[in-house]
C-alpha cells in the first residue's frame, strides 16, 4: 500500500510513516532541522464524514517528538481518543479540518502550534510535534 509519500511536494526530511489502515502506524523518525510552519500531509485519504473546525473526533494518534524521535504517545495502546477539535492544540484545530473519518493524516507542528515555550508534561519547551492521527469518526 502505498502512501505517496513519493509524490509529495512536503519539506524534505519530514518523517516517513508506513503501516496499513487499522494498524498503529510506524514512524521512521525525521532528520535534519525541524520545519518552521505547520505541515501536512494525507496519508491514506478518507470516505466519511468530513471533519469541521466544530466536529468532535474519535481518532487513534501517535505522537512524536522531533528533537529526539521518540514516541511520547499513543492511543493505540487503549481506547482511541474522543474530544471536541475546538477544545485541543491549535495545530489541531488547523490541521485535522478537511480531513474524511477513515483517513490517516501527518501533522508537523512547530512550538506555537502545540505548547509552545511553556511544554507540557513529557514536551520539552519549544518542541515540534509530530502527529499520526487516524480519524475513527466524526460527530
Amino acid at each position: 500500500m502505498s502512501n505517496n509519500q513519493e509524490n509529495s511536494s512536503s519539506t524534505a526530511g519530514l518523517p516517513v510513516v508506513s503501516g496499513a489502515a487499522g494498524a498503529e502506524p510506524i514512524i521512521t523518525p525525521p532528520t535534519g532541522t525541524a520545519p518552521t510552519t505547520m505541515q501536512t500531509e494525507d496519508l491514506i485519504v478518507g470516505t466519511g464524514d468530513l471533519v469541521l473546525a466544530t466536529s468532535t473526533l474519535t481518532v487513534h494518534y501517535v505522537l512524536m517528538t522531533w528533537s529526539d524521535g521518540k514516541i511520547v504517545e499513543s492511543s493505540w495502546s487503549g481506547a482511541p481518543a474522543t474530544f471536541p477539535l475546538s477544545g485541543v492544540i491549535s495545530g489541531w484545530q488547523e490541521g485535522m479540518p478537511g480531513m474524511k473519518a477513515g483517513g490517516r493524516r501527518l501533522l508537523v507542528l512547530p512550538p506555537e502550534k502545540g505548547y509552545g515555550a511553556a511544554g507540557s508534561g513529557p514536551i520539552a519547551p519549544n518542541e515540534t510535534l509530530i502527529f499520526v492521527v487516524d480519524v475513527i469518526s466524526v460527530s
